[in-house]
């Protein structure tokens, strides 16, 4: 069908421009005219399959042009299974401009990035809604209002399983009764009379399906009639089919052959109820998978302490803003991010980094809002408040991953989409045969055997297998200090062979600092260094700081020099009172045309030592060599040698010359160093050893680190405990103990262990019970399954895949653990 999409279109600047975006759209298979407008900024393209919103967006960003793209969250109620989250999405990316769609059965939560001025949340929610589901746009600033309405849809639940529970207890009592209890038969008999009980069981029936059943009727009997059946669709059908049929047997007898005047109201009331429980039970078990997010929220306090001018006032924090001061008693929460103006005590930032040991804060120190001060008062002063303080960036960072799909799940996805059909297909086909091949009375065993393979289906296990464990396993990382950006990097981790490091900030200290200077004869040490930190007072970079910091604590007054470049990855070169300086490594000199053989053998020696060796050159002559050291973190070799014992390889590149950074390697236990290389040559030592394993991590400081980070299999970038919008890495450990990279490791692959099982469990319970619902040990043992059995069996299934996604909340932490 001819589709039209109005894409928004960013760096056209001419009519050459617009042609060009013009004829990558019409380059693309199935596009019959393009248009773009330069002025507007806008492109407006016709098309038809096999070409899609996607395809377009992507060939105009490929033509070297952004196309402004926004994200909407959606909530979605009334999805129970893979089906459901199937069918929604297909609604979505069917709306005009929608590139990309990802529903969450877990979190009843829809992603949807669309072609900004196509459509909006609020049409894509319509969408949804007509596709038999209620959605509205989500307040992303507003978590809050999501846990209440899984508080509000557990309530709701609660209540429609205690009605269906008071109204299904009597028919059960007086169908089963007396086969239970003989003498009731007769009691039945000689008051009320069979037709009567029949009668009874009917209304009580019919109630249970009008009112606490009628969610599984106005959602499934809609998506069955569009050619869409879901979950609900096979309960409806089900439930439907034993009233029908009973009804029939009650009112109008003479329609059936005497030996099949049966009744089954107990079969429909009890598996409206059963499931309800199972929902019911589900519902609670994914509420408390997402307890790591209401825990986050609920490090929020409600007020603040505030100066104004008239003294102190404490205000709900939703007033806070940047700028004001904030007093902070003791034991109090932090309301906001913010700097210390006043004071000194330890903040608990164990929300943050999953460290136990508080931080010391004094002036100049930052806060963050949600975490706990110690024993003493202080003051700070608000810097982000709302959605951008840390602690909402982490609540989006772990709402975004528990949204994200792993790579299984395409598997997955593909299967349940025709998993419904075929199992009403199934059950047609076990009706017919016991109805042609079945023993007397065929008709009933017919019904039974079709009603159960209806009812024992269960795709809801299926489409909570992956998403559930992805709820559980990233919030208990949140817990740990470990943030998914993205839920698919849980995959990708666990299946690591090797982890490479950035060495400095990463498994160093990051602070280096001057510990041997070697002068070569007749050259004064004080000149030397007040020369080499007058130059490198120009520069930013932790070795320049390390120069500077000793000449400071050594009180020498730094010249003003002149002339100054910078050479990035060798070094600087300026003139400090008509003296020409040179300040780098050994390529520096070289390329400067100095001789440094003199102090080579020196330089060696500090290698060797794990210093990184800087020469200082005057006027083209080589006259001391700086030794600076960068302590390594205490927790490296431990760190290092977890990751062994996990069956990983490790590696460590580094800008140092190749005997400081082998000096270091060797005292943590590395396997591999990549030495001597500049910052844009990360990339291609990580393509150096992706070589030896299939799937390659890279551990940097976030900082300087991110195409490196970007480029690797998965990026980890250590954080600061406040520094988490680090937009290259995939994983953010929030604190710089390298011994995190194990334990998010660990989480990782713990996660795909649990979700394996659950598919284990989700495929096997459909494959193994389904053809014992159809009758097939009927033969061999003269079973067939009850459909309340069915019922109660399809509800444990997915109540049994969410119990075991929730064993994560005691993963780790393993940091100290035996690996």
């Amino acid at each position: 069908m001819p589709q039209t999409l109005r894409l928004n279109v960013e760096g056209m600047t001419c009519a050459s421009c617009t042609a060009r975006v013009e004829r990558a759209l019409r380059a693309q298979p199935g596009v019959t005219a393009a248009s773009a407008n330069f002025a507007t900024g806008a492109v407006t393209a016709d098309f038809d399959a096999p070409a899609d919103p996607a395809v377009l967006a992507e060939a105009v960003r490929s033509a070297g042009y952004g196309v402004t793209v926004e994200t909407a969250r959606l909530d979605v109620d009334g999805m129970t299974c893979a089906s459901c989250t199937g069918r929604v999405e297909r609604t979505l990316m069917a709306q005009p401009g929608v590139l990309a769609a990802e529903v969450n059965l877990a979190t009843k939560g829809a992603t949807v990035r669309y072609a900004a001025g196509v459509t909006s949340p609020t049409e894509l929610a319509m969408a949804v809604g007509k596709a038999g589901y209620e959605a509205r746009p989500s307040a992303d600033s507003a978590p809050e209002a999501r846990l209440d309405r899984a508080a509000a849809e557990i309530a709701r639940l609660r209540r429609d399983f205690y009605l269906s529970a008071v109204l299904s207890l009597p028919v059960v009592v007086l169908a089963m009764g007396p086969h239970m209890y003989p003498p009731m038969h007769h009691w039945i008999a000689a008051t009320i009379g069979e037709t009567t009980s029949w009668l009874i069981q009917m209304v009580l029936t019919a109630l249970v399906l009008i009112f606490p059943g009628r969610r599984f009727l106005t959602i499934g009997i809609p998506a069955l009639l569009k050619g869409a059946p879901e979950m609900n669709s096979l309960v409806a059908i089900g439930a439907l089919a034993g009233f029908a049929y009973s009804s029939v047997a009650t009112l109008a007898p003479s329609l059936l052959p005497e030996h099949a005047r049966a009744v089954y109201f107990e079969a429909a009331a009890v598996i409206v109820t059963l499931i309800l429980l199972g929902r019911l039970l589900e519902a609670r078990a994914k509420g408390q998978a997402g307890e790591a997010i209401k825990r986050l929220v609920g490090l929020r306090p409600e007020t603040a302490t505030v100066e104004r001018p008239g003294g102190s006032v404490v205000i709900p924090i939703a007033e806070l803003r940047p700028g004001d001061i904030v007093l902070l008693s003791p034991g109090e929460r932090v309301a906001a991010d913010g700097v210390v103006t006043d004071g000194e005590t330890w903040i608990d930032e164990s929300m943050l980094t999953g460290e136990p040991a508080p931080v010391a804060k004094r002036p100049g120190d930052p806060v963050t809002g949600g975490t706990v001060n110690g024993t003493s008062a202080l003051s700070f002063r608000v810097t982000a408040v709302g959605a951008d303080t840390v602690l909402s960036r982490i609540v989006r960072m772990v709402e975004d991953a528990q949204g994200g799909k792993l790579p299984v799940q395409a598997l997955v996805d593909r299967i349940t989409r025709w998993f419904v059909p075929v199992v009403m297909t199934l059950s047609a086909i076990t009706f017919l045969l016991w109805l042609a091949l079945g023993p007397a009375p065929s008709i009933t065993n017919a019904l039974v055997a079709a009603i159960s393979v209806l009812i024992i289906a269960c795709p809801c296990a299926m489409g909570l297998a992956t998403p559930v464990s992805i709820l559980v396993g990233t919030g208990r990382g949140a817990e740990l200090g470990l943030l998914y950006r993205r839920g698919d990097a849980l995959q990708r981790l666990a299946e690591t062979g090797i982890v490479a490091f950035d060495k400095t900030g990463t498994l160093t200290e990051g602070t280096p600092r001057v510990t041997a200077i070697a002068c070569a004869d007749g050259m004064d040490e004080a000149r030397v260094l007040t020369l080499a930190a007058s130059v490198e007072a120009r520069s930013e970079h932790p070795l320049a700081r390390a120069i500077t910091a000793e000449a400071g604590s050594r009180g020498l007054m730094l010249l003003k020099p002149a002339k100054v470049a910078a050479t990035p990855g060798k070094g600087l070169t300026a003139e400090v009172e008509g003296t020409r300086v040179v300040v780098g490594n050994r390529a520096m000199l070289v390329a400067e045309g100095i001789d440094p053989a003199a102090l080579a053998a020196r330089a060696t020696a500090l290698a060797e030592e794990a210093m990184t060796p800087v020469f200082v050159a005057l006027d083209g002559k080589a006259v001391a060599i700086l030794g600076i050291s960068d302590p390594v973190k205490p927790g490296a070799r431990v760190a290092i040698e977890a990751l062994h014992g996990m069956g990983l390889k490790t590696a460590m590149i580094s800008g140092d010359m190749r005997a400081t950074a082998d000096a270091v390697a060797r005292s943590l236990g590395i396997d591999r160093v990549v030495a001597e290389v500049l910052p844009e040559g990360k990339v291609a030592a990580l393509a150096t050893l992706r070589e030896d394993a299939s799937t390659l991590a890279f551990v940097g400081d976030g900082i300087n680190d991110a195409p490196a980070l970007a480029s690797s299999d998965v990026g980890l970038a250590i954080g600061t405990g406040t520094d988490v919008a680090i937009e290259s890495a995939e994983v953010v450990l929030m604190t710089g103990d390298p011994g995190a990279v194990s334990d998010a490791i660990r989480l990782s692959r713990a996660t795909m262990r649990n979700i394996r099982q659950n598919l284990f469990w989700a495929f096997g319970y459909n494959v193994v019970l389904i053809p014992v619902a159809a009758g097939v040990l009927y033969p061999l043992n003269g079973l067939l399954l009850s459909p309340m059995l069915a019922a109660g069996a399809m509800a444990l299934s997915s109540v049994f895949v969410v119990t075991n996604a929730l064993r994560l909340r005691r993963a780790g932490p393993w940091r100290g653990a035996a690996s």
